[in-house]
């Protein structure tokens, strides 16, 4: 009986062997390679100083764009009215673009050796948007609490890219201002358009003639 024992003991440590390098090695642990707030400089030619400031408003943009890509993630399911469709898709496709932003801004902010923000919780300690109730709201106050984000937004982005342009960080100003400021100055287009208070059914010079 011992010696069946030992022999399928053998045999199991023979399968373990066998399989050793296969098995995924789990609960690892270790020190951050990087902690948040240090720079690991890479050879960009900028002042340490530049990309640390750069590093810091960058991360404010990012976690306003993440929540701003959220907020309208939220509307995207939740709105409602005769406008459902036409809505359903802006805020969609709207999200989507916000999403590459959000890529754009962080992929930056690695490359001047910082470490973007990511997780929704630093995100949420971060960001200047205040944050909407959870339950669903009518379609113009869900379009104005996206117009009142995108302006907090395009005004902090405004000044970071002055800051930027001064500081001789030409990548960081044209990210801001060619991709940030004009995406979300088209958004605030297609959004603001939506509350100018047009008839549905006729025009006021129309309605004006049937009451003659």
């Amino acid at each position: 009986m011992v010696r069946k024992k030992d022999e399928n003991s053998a045999r199991y440590n023979q399968l373990e062997d066998g399989v050793s390098r296969a098995k995924p090695i789990l609960h690892q642990h270790a020190p951050e390679i990087q902690p948040f707030g240090k720079i690991a400089r890479l050879p960009i030619a900028l002042d340490e100083v530049v990309c640390a400031k750069s590093i810091e408003n960058l991360n404010q943009l990012l976690a306003d764009t993440m929540t701003l890509r959220d907020m309208y993630k939220k509307h995207h399911w939740q709105v409602a009215g005769i406008t459902f469709y036409q809505l359903h898709l802006l805020f969609d496709k709207h999200h989507g673009e916000q999403d590459e932003l959000v890529d754009t801004i962080a992929e930056r902010i690695q490359l001047l050796g910082g470490i973007s923000l990511a997780m929704a919780a630093d995100v949420a300690e971060t960001t200047s948007i205040p944050r909407p109730p959870r339950g669903r709201e009518e379609v113009p106050v869900q379009i104005s609490r996206l117009l009142e984000a995108h302006e907090i937004l395009l005004k902090e982005a405004r000044a970071m890219a002055r800051q930027a342009d001064d500081d001789g960080d030409d990548g960081t100003n044209d990210l801001i201002v060619s991709d940030l400021i004009r995406s979300n100055e088209l958004q605030v287009w297609f959004l603001a358009e939506h509350l100018v208070a047009a008839p549905l059914l006729h025009a006021d010079q129309a309605k004006a003639a049937v009451q003659r």
